[in-house]
């Protein structure tokens, strides 16, 4: 029993270009998979991730700080209030006590309240000053936070300016590359048969961006697979102005003296 023959579901097309531009379509090939890889160098340079990370520690340290540093104010608030408690009941002991050392009470019972006051009032004090002292403790404590978070969040901003820098140069030297293959597509378009062009960038934007590929010693540049035999005499017995597509992936297929023919 004889094998069916292959469907034919690329082979020859009914477009019609002159070899040079078919040539001339492996050149916008090139340029335009020179524009992928730039545009793809361009997105994933490591400066993007580095920045976006230093971004979030910036943001962290900066949320961080502001909590610190209210709580420094709030510490200061305090401390200043506790010592603002503390003074009177400081000036009114040494009235107090002026008054015992200087004679003024002579009943025994007022006298005996004067020195239990100033003894009450001692030990208030003594409180008082505990209080403030462990304020300041804290204070001391937090302003070190402050400080350690200050020198964290200027040492980020230094390092995410170095990488902006970074970013911004290479970024640039890209651009002024990708404006040059621009260029150079512009200039190929001017001279490809609207057509052909058409083609190719219909098979190319279902080709993950190969519309072309070239037949180099019977291999599809495209796909890399092999032609058979019976699809490089269809090749070599289609007219030169004849575009033909690849039997394997449907890229165009541009035939020279190197394609084994």
């Amino acid at each position: 029993m004889r094998p069916c023959p292959r469907p034919t579901m690329h082979g020859g097309s009914d477009i019609k270009a002159d070899p040079v531009d078919q040539r001339r379509l492996l050149d916008l090939q090139a340029v335009d998979t020179e524009t992928a890889r730039l545009q793809h160098r361009r997105r994933s340079l490591p400066e993007h991730v580095d920045i976006a990370q230093g971004k979030q520690q910036r943001l962290a340290v900066m949320e961080e700080l502001v909590e610190n540093e209210t709580l420094v104010s709030d510490l200061e608030r305090a401390q200043r209030k506790a010592e603002a408690d503390l003074e009177p009941v400081r000036q009114r002991r040494v009235r107090d006590q002026e008054r015992i050392d200087g004679g003024a009470v002579t009943d025994p019972k007022q006298l005996s309240a004067l020195i239990d006051e100033v003894e009450h009032l001692g030990r208030r004090i003594g409180e008082l000053e505990d209080a403030e002292l462990e304020l300041m403790g804290e204070l001391e404590e937090a302003q070190a936070v402050v400080q350690r978070l200050s020198a964290k969040k200027a040492e980020l901003e230094t390092q995410l300016r170095s990488w902006m820098a970074s970013r911004d140069k290479q970024v640039a030297s890209l651009d002024t590359e990708l404006k040059a293959q621009a260029e150079e597509r512009e200039g190929l378009l001017a001279v490809l048969p609207p057509d052909l062009v058409a083609s190719y960038e219909k098979v190319r934007n279902s080709h993950d961006g190969f519309g072309a590929a070239v037949l180099q010693h019977g291999r599809c540049s495209g796909c890399r697979l092999d032609a058979n035999a019976a699809d490089l005499r269809a090749y070599a017995a289609a007219p030169a102005d004849q575009v033909i597509r690849c039997e394997e992936c449907g890229r165009i297929l541009v035939r020279t003296e190197n394609s084994g023919l």
